[in-house]
């Protein structure tokens, strides 16, 4: 459960940042348009990423050890910029989302954006397949779990957030609470970088 747990916890913090792809997520559950698709393919495009990361990392670093190493100071050099970069933007940037009304789109179109927020982002692979997968190398003999946890994080965000996009949208009209989430975010990532050097 303890591996569960910690990959859950740690798939959640990465897909909790603010990005183009959960804001793509956001405007299609606001506008209420082919929420249930649009939620399905980014779970399923992530839990892809994620199962990729967990098994595909661990056989690579069996046979060059000295690539756990590496990734994991790598990965805690990029987690402490994460979370700089968070407590940054926490404090100095005003967010806001306010989505504007726009024709429905078809259901090809929307296919087609959804895999493209997912799968022609960088930075998505460096958190499923990279950062995941070194730390899963953590969890070897329950990496399985880890790496459901996680995808259990994706898919209940991504259908939360599109789901219960209607009722996040008077919270996060206030940029108050977009400094809180970017604030949250530094602490947790500031956290797991601080254990992968400890």
């Amino acid at each position: 459960m303890s591996s569960y747990l910690s990959g859950f916890l740690l798939g959640f913090s990465f897909i909790l940042a603010i990005g183009a792809q959960n804001a793509f997520v956001l405007k299609q559950g606001l506008k209420k348009q082919h929420v249930f698709l649009v939620c399905a393919i980014c779970t399923v495009s992530d839990a892809l990423l994620i199962m990729l990361g967990v098994s595909g990392f661990g056989e690579i670093v069996s046979r060059f050890p000295s690539i756990e190493t590496l990734a994991r100071y790598g990965g805690a050099l990029f987690l402490s910029i994460y979370a700089i970069k968070s407590f940054l933007s926490s404090f100095t940037k005003t967010h806001a989302l306010d989505p504007a009304d726009e024709v429905p789109e078809s259901v090809a179109k929307i296919i087609v954006m959804s895999l493209a927020f997912t799968w022609l982002n960088p930075h998505v692979y460096l958190d499923t397949v990279v950062l995941l997968g070194a730390i899963s190398t953590k969890y070897e003999t329950t990496k399985v779990q880890f790496g459901l946890g996680a995808v259990s994080a994706s898919f209940m965000f991504f259908f939360a957030l599109g789901y219960g996009a209607k009722t996040l949208l008077p919270l996060f009209q206030k940029s108050i609470s977009w400094k809180i989430l970017e604030f949250m975010i530094g602490v947790v990532m500031l956290s797991i970088a601080l254990s992968l050097i400890l």
